[in-house]
């Protein structure tokens, strides 16, 4: 095998390795297995020979599908076990990515919630093909799959994915008008000011992985949300803050206990009212938001 220069593969590997990330974030929904999954890719990379790669983007995307798409299967079997609702990791994003409505619909809480319902190889295609716009050809490389399957199993995950996600595209201004207002009726304690905001309807999840008390199944409907927020406000063990940050390409909250940070908390928005919440308490899952993710689609 011809070796080449470090610098060289390292250039070709830095030029795409937020798109990579990305792909492994949306594949894996947790940052730090993506993370490990961009150092088994490096580590491939790194020993293979440039004269046999014609375009290093998707050479690098299919590897780093592969170990995604093995870790992916794993993980599924430990879902299995997991104490309560499995949510993704929240991800601190620089505010421009809540202005770009593709990124940030992708990497939306919302969808990611959507993708956890797929099984690894629909996740990988429609995740390669919606959103990241590959061929089928590239995809099916990536997937060990022929095209037709392929096409198969993107038109079948399109459908399902379609049937379950947001319907209407919220602007930012939106989102954050409304998370506004449940975030002062929760610092607040007003339970009408929090019906206020919620549709009737709205779902509540919460992760706590076992470690930090939350709601084992989810929570339907504004008054039953509304008592188990006000509820859980009731029971914090110091004093609340809560900071209105850009998690996952949209407005959230960093709810902190005596200034350490507890939870984090993402809306699904509709018309003005508050139609899903999700809250990632599992330390394990709030080592990113301290700094900012840079993400890509290209």
């Amino acid at each position: 095998m011809t070796e080449r220069p470090a610098d060289e593969a390292t250039e070709a590997f830095v030029a795409v390795r937020n798109l990579l990330f990305t792909v492994a974030y949306e594949l894996l929904g947790s940052a730090a297995d993506a993370e490990d999954v961009l150092q088994e890719t490096w580590l491939r990379w790194s020993a293979v020979d440039l004269s046999e790669v014609r375009d290093a983007r998707p050479y690098l995307v299919r590897i780093t599908t592969r170990l995604a798409l093995n870790r992916l299967r794993s993980a599924q079997r430990r879902r299995e076990t997991y104490v309560g609702p499995w949510l993704p990791e929240p991800l601190l994003t620089a505010p421009d990515v809540s202005e770009d409505a593709e990124l940030a619909e992708s990497v939306s809480m919302a969808l990611m919630v959507v993708l956890e319902t797929l099984g690894p190889t629909e996740r990988a295609v429609f995740v390669l093909r919606e959103v990241f716009g590959f061929e089928f050809d590239e995809i099916a490389r990536a997937v060990d799959k022929s095209p037709a399957a392929v096409r198969q199993i993107a038109h079948r995950a399109r459908a399902h994915v379609e049937a379950r996600r947001p319907r209407v595209t919220v602007s930012a201004a939106e989102a954050r008008a409304a998370l506004d207002t449940f975030r002062v009726a929760v610092m607040t304690g007003d339970p009408q000011a929090m019906l206020d905001v919620l549709a009737p309807d709205v779902v509540l999840l919460s992760d706590g992985g076992g470690v930090k008390q939350a709601a084992l199944r989810p929570i339907v409907g504004a008054e039953k949300v509304t008592r188990f927020t006000g509820g859980a406000m009731g029971k914090a063990p110091g004093v609340v803050t809560a900071e209105t940050v850009v998690v996952n390409g949209a407005p959230a909250l960093a709810l902190s206990v005596d200034g350490e940070l507890d939870a984090v908390v993402s809306v699904q928005v509709k018309d003005g009212l508050i139609t899903g919440i999700y809250i990632v308490r599992n330390p394990a899952k709030l080592t990113r938001i301290a700094e900012e993710t840079e993400l890509a689609l290209r």
